[in-house]
């Protein structure tokens, strides 16, 4: 769970006077970014999607390398989501790329409608897995739609973090609540990947994610860290999430070209 807002003092005039109040900090977001460690590990990750996507002065990457990195992150999840039989493993996979598939063309929508960019997710990945009654459909566990809602009004305020933290806390938050009845973690990674392609740092999407937290692992350990609402814990889990995007920005099928 993310820091709770905290309250600034500032001062103004009332007829005449000088008078000192506090306000609510509206950036929790922002505040985690400043975490120790969290801005470096933040810069040595974009430095490595930077060496990828723009300092190699790419305009254009073909459809089938975006192809390539969603088998990769899709065969990643299997592995970080599992485990799971050969056939239930396969089918997984298949359904996930078909959810990566469909993150360019929600993307945008994830800054103003974030639930209905989850809903549409689940669903598109969900199909023939989940029944069609519980495709997008949130559980109704007592605390499971208000925390939601409080996410979908994180996502939708103005923040000053980087994108690498929006998507880190978005991935963690997901995870870790388990909004729907099954297939939460791939709404997680999908999302992460809307943010990534929204904001400009993946436009492409073929950046493997789920293939850099696989690739670093203790993935697992992190998120029960970062679940655990302690500082320490989610600037653990944010430092694994640079470490993750940095790693899949090596795995990129465009990587050694």
């Amino acid at each position: 769970m993310w820091a709770c807002p905290v309250r600034r003092p500032v001062t103004s005039r009332k007829c005449g006077h000088r008078v000192r109040h506090t306000v609510p900090v509206t950036d929790p977001l922002a505040d985690l970014s400043r975490l120790e460690g969290v801005p470096s590990a933040m810069g040595a990750a974009m430095a490595g999607v930077d060496a990828v996507l723009r300092d190699r002065g790419l305009r254009k990457v073909e459809p089938q390398a975006v192809a390539d990195a969603a088998w990769l992150s899709a065969r990643a999840a299997v592995e970080v989501s599992g485990p799971y039989g050969e056939q239930e493993s396969a089918d997984v996979a298949a359904a996930t790329v078909r959810m990566l598939a469909e993150v360019p063309q929600q993307a945008e929508l994830l800054g103003r409608a974030p639930g209905q960019v989850m809903a549409r997710l689940h669903s598109v990945w969900g199909r023939g897995l989940v029944d069609d009654a519980e495709l997008g459909r949130v559980r109704e566990d007592a605390g499971v739609a208000e925390r939601l809602t409080a996410l979908q009004q994180l996502l939708t305020t103005p923040t000053t973090a980087p994108a690498l933290v929006v998507a880190g806390v978005l991935h963690a938050e997901l995870w870790t609540l388990a909004p729907f009845s099954t297939g939460s973690w791939a709404v997680a990674l999908g999302c992460e990947q809307a943010v990534l392609v929204r904001t400009g740092v993946d436009p492409y999407g073929v950046i493997p994610l789920a293939a850099g937290h696989a690739e670093v692992g203790g993935h697992r350990e992190a998120l029960e860290r970062y679940g655990s609402g302690t500082a320490a814990g989610m600037r653990a889990w944010l430092v694994h999430m640079a470490a993750a995007v940095g790693a899949a920005a090596e795995l990129a099928p465009i990587a050694g070209r």
